[in-house]
């Protein structure tokens, strides 16, 4: 396979940047007046303006070259397919299976997927309504109130991401549930979580796909020995306080969840990509079933459009060969992800481990060192707030920081004038970014010559306004999926394995040799580096600032 700088496309893009890289967004709007109606696409409930990118249509011709030419539609079809494209695990990556509808019918190694898919939301549904209705109780006899989610990763980022941008939904609920999610091996985290929660009351889903994952796991018997203490109860309650997640029934059955109450998911899921799955049974549980069928159908939407739509009327291809363009072409190392709507306040923190497990890779799928940047940080916080924080830099500082705001039409919550404030400053700011404040237009608004230069804005500074009529189930779902195949495009045109996570592992492999460090009884012998192992002692011995 021709390497990825040396293929014609790439070749091209280089020349193009060069040229594009000295015009300013103020010359390319001056240019062409229809610009920021033409350099637009919508789908899925999706309205996606890549006009204030600095961008022009050929740039976009040459950037869906590139796809093509490194086998985007290809590998989008293997993977809708289920072949085994995470090489890595030797594994498919069918994601895209959990939103399927029931009439689809996807078998791989012999097995319909789409109909184990259904058995299982069919599953979670029955459980959802129990809990939902006050039908399941715990072993006193009292209705479930309280439901803590225990997972970590995939299993904690998604399901809490989408409780929160969904909880406007969860009124709709027979009766008032809360909803609490430990992922942190820090026992705060559980403590906080489950501090003013009645044992009586409360049911935990755990969530690990083996039953092994050390955070998890460890919360979850902490969560074992918090409900029995405080039910004065034996082992035989816990099948009424815990559910499972999981593949490992075995396991689960010796936790004391009994594994009828298991809902399983599978090999070919990755965590940040479950949401769709059992996985998200707590979204179930919190918004109902058909709001959930709503979630999947709204992920199944993009998921048929990034299937059929060409690259350059694409969304996903789009928003993933724009990242393509900045961290190569340009040199941006990071993406700021900004949504103006306070429900979607954990959605930046969802698309971290997205983007950056999925594509923070140094060898391709060779296995050959890369010779080109791949995923940028990613980071972000609802709007207004950041604007009081770090859009300083956004718009003044050094670094060239592509942004994709997200916005709504119609507010879920309608207070006064609240949601036009706050569109209003979202618009504003992509408009500051692109095209900023002039010294001459400083002047001529009579600022002191000695405070000139401080308040001139360069603007050029690229970004990304995606449109929604309002936070749906839906839209949500839209939303994840755009990503997530923007993702997969990135990892396409970079060459590597955008679903395995190899980076997680060597930690891991080294907490597990310094803990019984931290608790011997005596005096452990350390073979780390001097850092590792003064840090060790200093920890054993307690502190002393004598």
């Amino acid at each position: 396979m021709t390497r990825l700088r040396e293929l014609g496309s790439w070749l091209a893009l280089e020349r193009h940047h060069q040229q594009i890289d000295g015009r300013h967004l103020r010359e390319l709007f001056a240019a062409d007046p229809e610009r920021g109606t033409r350099l637009t696409a919508e789908a899925a409930g999706l309205y996606l303006d890549y006009s204030k990118h600095r961008v022009t249509e050929e740039t976009i011709s040459l950037l869906a070259r590139l796809a093509d030419e490194r086998g985007l539609a290809e590998r989008r079809e293997a993977m809708f397919r289920g072949e085994r494209i995470n090489v890595s695990e030797n594994r498919p990556a069918l994601h895209v299976a959990l939103r399927m509808p029931r009439e689809r019918s996807l078998v791989v190694d012999g097995i319909d997927v789409v109909k184990q898919v259904h058995e299982v939301l069919d599953r979670m549904a029955t459980f959802s309504e129990r809990v939902r209705r006050g039908e399941w109780r715990g072993h006193s006899g009292e209705p479930i109130r309280n439901l803590v989610n225990i997972g970590i990763g995939g299993s904690d980022l998604g399901p809490e991401m989408a409780y929160e941008a969904l909880r406007h939904y969860s009124r709709s609920a027979p009766r008032e549930l809360t909803f609490r999610f430990v992922s942190n091996v820090d026992g705060t985290d559980f403590a906080e979580a489950t501090r003013d929660l009645d044992p009586a009351q409360t049911l935990f889903v755990v969530c690990s796909k083996t039953f092994t994952t050390l955070e998890t796991m460890t919360n979850a018997r902490t969560a074992r020995e918090w409900l029995l203490a405080g039910l004065g109860a034996g082992a035989e309650a816990i099948a009424d306080h815990f559910v499972a997640v999981s593949t490992n029934a075995e396991a689960v059955g010796e936790f004391g969840i009994d594994p009828e109450n298991m809902f399983e998911f599978w090999d070919w899921v990755g965590g940040r990509y479950s949401l769709g799955s059992a996985i998200g049974i707590s979204t179930m549980v919190a918004i109902g079933p058909e709001r959930f069928a709503e979630l999947l159908a709204g992920f199944h939407a993009l998921d048929e459009h990034f299937r059929e739509a060409p690259t350059e009327r694409n969304l996903p291809a789009l928003v993933g060969l724009l990242g393509v363009w900045y961290a190569d072409f340009f040199g941006a190392q990071t993406t700021a992800v900004l949504p103006y709507d306070q429900y979607l306040k954990r959605f930046p923190a969802y698309l971290q481990q997205l983007t950056m497990e999925s594509n923070g890779k140094r060898v391709t799928l060779a296995g050959e060192g890369v010779e080109h940047e791949t995923a940028a940080v990613l980071w972000g916080e609802p709007g207004t707030n950041g604007q009081h924080s770090f859009h300083q830099l956004l718009h003044q500082g050094t670094k060239l920081v592509p942004c994709d705001f997200i916005g709504f039409c119609e507010p879920l919550n309608p207070l006064g004038d609240h949601h036009d404030l706050l569109i209003a400053n979202l618009f504003a700011q992509t408009q500051a970014l692109a095209f900023g404040r002039s010294t001459d237009e400083v002047r001529a608004e009579g600022v002191p010559e000695e405070l000139v230069a401080h308040r001139v804005f360069d603007g050029n500074r690229p970004s990304t306004t995606i449109l929604a009529q309002r936070l749906t189930p839906a839209t949500l779902g839209s939303l994840v999926a755009l990503y997530e195949h923007a993702v997969f495009t990135q990892g396409t045109v970079w060459g590597i394995d955008s679903f395995d996570q190899w980076g997680v592992e060597l930690g891991k492999l080294l907490a597990k040799r310094i803990v019984p460090e931290l608790r011997s009884n005596h005096e452990p012998e350390l073979d780390h580096d001097s850092s590792t192992a003064a840090l060790v002692r200093r920890y054993r011995g307690g502190w002393d600032e004598g």
